[in-house]
């Protein structure tokens, strides 16, 4: 039971990395990754619960990149985290998210009763900010039900309260991820099915640039969109993974839902020179 991508409340899951990894063993799992959002700061608690219960564990990151206006993420495993390059480019990130998250919260709080100490209440320190953790302000002060809710409303990029948010492009982000020796694969790529998938041009732009696989089985990617995932992967020779994406209570994701094979897990621990 391998599971590649989960979220603590270092970046916007519900619980600790060591609660998480607790949770993965009760689920069974026997491999599972820690991909928060552009960043590294949960490995070492996580690792300690690993070794504690037995659970092989993979260091990952979840790394922000936009195509245009489409926000693009892309699971990093096994960059070293000292990397310059990579701790100068999600330091950038996280700012940016700060930065933006703010000036929501400044657009909210003229329309609805939430403050920036109401959002900070619901992280906890180094927490990287972010949108869920407003979506989660707002279910404090009784104004949505769910953070689902809320991402469907207010936080929309339509509803008028929307932020960009600076990040890299995704070709610049897979070269980033192999220059630290890490093993890049698109996240959720077929989240409103194969029409929204990256056109199959740029998809090669960014296998040249070193893209080592795609998520495919992700709850969130159609049926058709994963038929056009697997076309492609298997007519460029990448591997196919598959996983939960992990975040506590706050999404209804849950661990081991979806699982990649052990034989590419095996690749990509060879990719990554394990």
């Amino acid at each position: 039971m391998i599971d590649l991508h989960t979220h603590s409340s270092v970046s916007d899951g519900t619980e600790s990395p060591a609660d998480l990894i607790a949770s993965a063993a009760r689920a069974g799992l026997d491999v599972v990754a820690l991909t928060d959002h552009d960043s590294t700061a949960g490995w070492a608690e996580a690792a300690a619960a690993a070794a504690f219960l037995g659970i092989e564990f993979v260091p990952g990151m979840e790394l922000s990149t936009r195509f245009g206006v489409k926000s693009v993420h892309l699971l990093a495993y096994y960059p070293d985290p000292l990397n310059e390059a990579l701790v100068d480019e999600t330091d950038r990130i996280r700012q940016a998210r700060l930065t933006r998250a703010e000036t929501m919260v400044a657009r909210l709080s003229e329309d609805f009763p939430i403050s920036w100490h109401d959002v900070l209440a619901q992280t906890q320190p180094g927490t990287s900010v972010g949108r869920p953790h407003i979506a989660d302000a707002l279910i404090e002060a009784g104004v949505v039900e769910s953070r689902a809710d809320a991402f469907e409303r207010m936080l929309h990029p339509q509803a008028g309260y929307y932020e960009p948010i600076y990040a890299p492009s995704p070709v610049d982000g897979v070269r980033l991820v192999r220059l630290a020796g890490g093993v890049p694969v698109l996240a959720h790529p077929a989240t409103r099915g194969r029409d929204n998938v990256l056109d199959a041009r740029y998809l090669d732009a960014l296998v040249d640039a070193g893209l080592f696989g795609l998520e495919v089985e992700h709850r969130e990617n159609t049926e058709d969109g994963k038929a056009y995932l697997r076309e492609f992967a298997a007519s460029r020779g990448l591997a196919m993974t598959g996983s939960s994406d992990y975040h506590g209570a706050g999404k209804p994701n849950r661990l081991g839902e979806n699982v990649t094979s052990p034989e590419v897990f095996a690749a990509i621990r060879a990719a990554a020179g394990i």
